[in-house]
């Protein structure tokens, strides 16, 4: 759904990490909290320790529900080619982080949509748990209205309600709600503007959190003050993110059109892959004073990225034979080249750019071609504001 921060690992599923901001270990034990008080009236037979132990069961059912929720549009996100770079649980919910936005409608549509796919099958699940333990009136049961229920059928009961309750929210069509995503994929497929329909979804985004603003105000005005000051919050996060989306998009039509190749420095400083440890030490990096280089075969192709301390580790561990070459990381130079035609929005999100403080800009055929440095993206958007 929505949510940000630092978070602690909690597990690592597919190889995508899992973790939690500080404040869901709070909320978990306010949850314990409150569902030990509603399963001590549909288990009245129970002892203190089976209403606390189905209680904290329930509230890590709810919150592997949203861990699963985000591990839809992570897998999803990554079958389409969008690197995932983790998920956060926090106090309002879930969020898959990822390596870069969508590039097209349906792309947007198969990501945004896969969470909710999943809840609805949690929720079907746990309704056929229900159908399945219960021994009177279905409807009751599922309701949490029966005084005698069994731990395991006031479990389905809670999960379907719970999970039925996240799918209706996240199916409003206001971003940054899933629902609001997929209402932007679907106006960004009729209108051809992606940035035209993340406006739209946006603002419908603002009009439901301001909703719920008032509708908690009304509450608290009635004297319901947890759930008006619950409600109250909620919507002024969700007014933030939809209003950051809108925004966003604004700024983002404004540097349409500015590519890597604009912004480059079209005749790079690059270590022949055969050159020594030795010779990069004093030919290239006690002269230039940069962090690392582009290493480049014969033909001109990008062949990795020579740091400083892989240098300096072949000079202290006496190897100043060692070429470029044999002192490169597999794969690194994949990682920090971006082609000539990568728009500067998506150069916004690059982490190898933030982490090395530069990247090799290559042609179709692998070619290095320029040098885009963090400095040059930070002046392009200084000029564009």
């Amino acid at each position: 759904m929505f949510g940000g921060g630092g978070s602690t690992q909690l597990a690592r599923v597919f190889g995508i990490r899992i973790g939690a901001s500080p404040g869901w270990f709070v909320f978990l034990f306010l949850m314990i909290w409150w569902l030990s008080e509603r399963f001590a009236d549909e288990l009245p037979g129970a002892s203190n320790t089976t209403t606390y132990a189905t209680a904290v069961a329930g509230a890590l059912l709810f919150f592997l529900s949203i861990a699963l929720h985000e591990l839809g549009h992570a897998i999803v996100a990554r079958r389409n080619g969008i690197g995932v770079l983790g998920i956060d649980l926090w106090v309002f919910g879930g969020l898959a982080k990822l390596s870069r936005d969508s590039e097209t409608p349906g792309e947007e549509f198969r990501v945004a949509a896969a969470g909710p796919a999943v809840t609805l099958l949690i929720t079907l699940v746990a309704i056929l748990g229900v159908l399945v333990f219960s021994h009177e009136d279905f409807g009751d049961n599922l309701a949490g209205d029966v005084a005698d229920s069994s731990p395991v059928l006031a479990l389905a009961a809670w999960l379907a309600l719970v999970n039925a309750g996240l799918l209706i929210f996240n199916l409003v069509p206001g971003f940054p709600l899933d629902g609001g995503r997929i209402a932007r994929a679907i106006a960004w497929k009729v209108t051809g503007d992606r940035h035209r329909a993340t406006r739209l979804a946006g603002r419908l985004g603002q009009g439901f959190a301001y909703i719920l603003i008032g509708f908690g105000l009304y509450l608290l005005a009635n004297g319901d003050a947890a759930d008006g000051i619950w409600l109250g919050i909620l919507g002024w996060f969700l007014a933030q993110g939809a209003r950051s989306a809108v925004v966003s998009s604004q700024f983002a039509e404004r540097i349409e059109g500015v590519t890597a190749a604009d912004l480059m420095d079209a005749e790079p400083v690059a270590v022949p892959r055969e050159t020594t440890a030795l010779a990069a030490q004093d030919e290239f990096f006690l002269r230039y004073r940069y962090a690392w280089f582009p290493v480049v075969d014969a033909a001109g192709l990008l062949v990795g990225l020579l740091r400083e301390e892989m240098v300096d580790g072949a000079l202290a561990g006496g190897h100043p034979t060692l070429t470029a070459d044999e002192l490169l990381k597999t794969g690194e130079g994949d990682e920090v080249a971006v082609g000539r035609d990568t728009p500067l929005e998506t150069l916004l999100g690059s982490e190898p750019l933030r982490r090395f403080g530069a990247l090799a800009v290559v042609d179709a055929d692998g070619r290095l071609c320029g040098v885009l440095t963090l400095d040059r993206v930070r002046r392009a958007l200084a000029a564009s504001v």
